[in-house]
């Protein structure tokens, strides 16, 4: 089996009228509890590695896992990454690529002040220290409701930007914005260049570019987050995941009232 995926958006920061922050305090008492029930977190190229294995033998133990964040805030260079790194853990961060060292001016604001996501300098000096670091597409746009030629230019100009200042390792993985893909996104994505792709909740069993990702939101508190459980409350913390990622395509909708996504 592919090992799993959490997907943490923010950590720690202002507060914010939406669900996708996670208190500093949460975090690194779920990552401490982890660390000490012999979790370990996977960098993408060991996770890579274990997706396309076909042997049992070339896979991971049950308690590894690719943890990930979505967007990539400043806050994760001063609030998540250093506790990571006290633990011993890793993590993969998913950048919109045409707000590197910019607001987040792509999203509806949920706090009081527009949020920075991380600059080169700081990518830079986590991806020295065993970090990894991928796309988000260039600017967060649906992908689904694009045409093709969109779709192409939001992986195609991404995928080299990264490549571009960090090699070609970089461009190995997409997660797609909102958890949006379908056959053809997919499609599209593989030809832009990519052999992984992060889809929501559900994901497509054995399909290296549809994988299943579990997001954290704020009401995921336990000190093994929904998506590494595999009992009932795990069951049902997933469903919920699944219901409140679809939800966000109401983010979309204004973001197109305010003309930050126009239609293709």
């Amino acid at each position: 089996m592919t090992p799993p995926v959490l997907c943490y958006h923010r950590v720690g920061g202002p507060p914010e009228l939406g669900v996708t922050r996670v208190s500093l305090e949460t975090f690194r008492r779920q990552m401490c509890a982890l660390a000490k029930a012999g979790w370990r977190t996977l960098t993408l190229e060991q996770f890579a590695a274990a997706a396309h294995a076909e042997h049992s033998a070339l896979r991971p133990p049950q308690s590894a896992f690719l943890l990930s964040f979505d967007d990539g805030y400043s806050e994760l260079a001063e609030h998540a990454y250093p506790a990571l790194a006290e633990v011993g853990f890793r993590a993969t961060t998913f950048l919109i690529t045409d707000f590197i060292g910019k607001t987040n001016a792509w999203d509806i604001q949920y706090t009081r002040d527009p949020l920075r996501h991380l600059d080169w300098d700081a990518i830079e000096r986590w991806k020295a220290r065993g970090f990894d670091f991928a796309s988000h597409s260039a600017t967060h746009a649906r992908l689904t409701w694009l045409d093709d030629s969109r779709v192409r230019d939001e992986l195609g100009r991404s995928r080299e930007t990264l490549t571009t200042r960090m090699g070609a390792d970089a461009g190995e993985a997409v997660a797609y914005p909102f958890g949006a893909v379908d056959e053809r996104v997919a499609r599209l994505a593989k030809g832009a260049g990519y052999s992984l792709g992060f889809d929501g909740v559900a994901g497509v069993d054995g399909d290296s570019m549809r994988l299943s990702r579990v997001p954290v939101y704020m009401w995921d508190l336990g000190d093994v987050p929904f998506g590494l459980r595999d009992d009932e409350l795990g069951i049902v913390g997933r469903l919920v995941a699944y219901g409140a990622n679809r939800a966000a395509v109401g983010t979309t909708v204004m973001r197109r009232l305010l003309g930050r996504d126009t239609p293709s």
